[in-house]
């Protein structure tokens, strides 16, 4: 999976040397706030500050043997140090490197998502204006309901991002933690000052009050949150694959020149990419159940989470990365049919304008229960010539249901054929249009 979805902007930051690398940054941080502290002298600070270093097989080699990567870890970097290196780790716990590493992972990484995000956002802005009036019909329950504009159903996807976009920033500050605290953390090895020292150098906060660890329920957040963007984005790729259905074919994937679609049949252009969002989506809401399983660890600490956050971290962050990217290829080099969406907004003979007739007649005076069951009545008439293979508009382009409509003795006591001919009007349906996107987009 890493390798499969990967950027490399994001995957580097996962890598095991990223890894040690954040250890080196907190573990450099804390000689830096000893030395402030004056509790070492500012002569070995400096010295393992600029000489610190280490090598990923050399800490491979050492825990082979220790069978402890923190131990492994120091052990190596000390052989790139002097006599000062007895400060190196001073009074520290492995969790206050480990979980303080991670949070700048986190960090690191929650930014190229947010920036992802935005990337998203301003695709599909551009897409709901380009399709502001765009007509298409509205579906319930896969049916036909009344007319819409493709603008709309993107503006819609562009609200519910925003939301995940404000949600992320958030998840921001919650998951921007570190300690060092020491162990159980008690503080007795450390005062406090050197752990808000040693955080402000870093760019987090100091976790309130830690046991040994950073708390899971921050790592439980972050998860829900990537879980649910996407769901969200997986809803935007299954509207997609509907549009692009055959006896549909409102929109569809870009399908390059010499892109095949089966091995089987030269014709196909499938929508491959965001049936491979949806599966993605389905593996980054799974990282979401051990997250919260690790929110419950013994007493002070134990690391039954650390072997579940290498792999679900990485993974998650790395192919939420991925399908964010694809996501905002899909949106940015959508194929829009209009006239397609008007063809089917006309598919039904006229029964989307329904509500339109039925809302006019309690303004005459007729009942809601009247007025139900004079709409209803012309509009199964229709359902059932169109099943018939009924053409739904007449030689002179006149709707089934407008025709059924006007014969309609009734209906006619209280609705002249001017207004019945008034609420078939596409325009009804987009003259709160403008409005919504101020709100939407302000």
């Amino acid at each position: 999976m890493v390798e499969r979805y990967s950027r490399p902007e994001m995957a580097e930051k996962w890598t095991q040397h990223a890894r040690y690398a954040a250890w080196l940054e907190v573990e450099k941080a804390a000689v830096k706030a000893w030395a402030k502290l004056g509790k070492i002298p500012q002569e070995d600070a400096d010295k393992i500050v600029k000489n610190a270093t280490f090598s990923v097989e050399r800490i491979e080699e050492i825990e082979a043997v220790t069978k402890h990567d923190l131990i492994a870890f120091n052990t190596s970097v000390s052989e790139s140090l002097g006599e000062e290196s007895r400060w190196f780790h001073y009074g520290m716990t492995s969790s206050d490197a480990v979980d303080t590493g991670v949070a700048l992972q986190m960090k690191a990484s929650l930014e190229i998502i947010i920036a992802d995000v935005k990337m998203l956002m301003a695709s599909i802005k551009t897409r709901a204006e380009e399709h502001k009036m765009t007509l298409m019909v509205g579906r319930s329950h896969g049916i036909h309901g009344e007319p819409i504009t493709f603008g709309l159903t993107l503006a819609v996807w562009y609200d519910e991002m925003a939301r995940h976009l404000l949600n992320l920033e958030q998840t921001m500050d919650v998951i921007c933690v570190g300690q060092i605290s020491g162990a159980m953390g008690n503080f007795a090895h450390a005062p406090l000052e050197l752990e808000e020292y040693a955080m402000a150098e870093l760019g987090l906060k100091p976790e309130p009050c830690s046991n040994q660890v950073v708390h899971r329920d921050r790592y439980a957040r972050l998860a829900t949150a990537l879980a649910s963007m996407a769901s969200s984005i997986e809803k935007f790729a299954v509207q997609v694959r509907h549009l692009q259905r055959t006896e549909v074919y409102e929109a569809e994937e870009f399908f390059a020149k010499g892109q095949k679609g089966s091995s089987a049949m030269p014709h196909k252009r499938n929508p491959i990419l965001t049936e491979n969002i949806t599966g993605l989506a389905r593996m980054i809401r799974s990282y979401a159940m051990p997250a919260m399983e690790n929110v419950a660890l013994w007493h002070e600490r134990d690391i039954s989470h650390s072997s579940t956050e290498r792999f679900w971290l990485p993974d998650a962050f790395i192919t939420t990365d991925f399908m964010l990217q694809r996501m905002n290829s899909v949106i940015s080099k959508l194929t829009v049919y209009p006239e397609n969406m008007m063809k089917n907004l006309n598919l039904t003979g006229g029964l989307v304008f329904s509500q339109r007739v039925l809302l006019e007649l309690p303004l005459q005076g007729v009942s809601r229960e009247d007025a139900y069951r004079i709409v209803q009545k012309n509009a199964m008439k229709v359902w059932e010539e169109i099943q018939q293979g009924k053409p739904s508009t007449d030689a002179n382009g006149e709707s089934l249901y407008l025709n059924h409509l006007l014969e309609d003795e009734e209906l006619g006591k209280s609705l002249s054929e001017k207004q019945i001919r008034e609420c078939f009007n596409y325009d009804y349906y987009t003259k709160n249009v403008d409005k919504i996107f101020k709100r939407v987009f302000k």
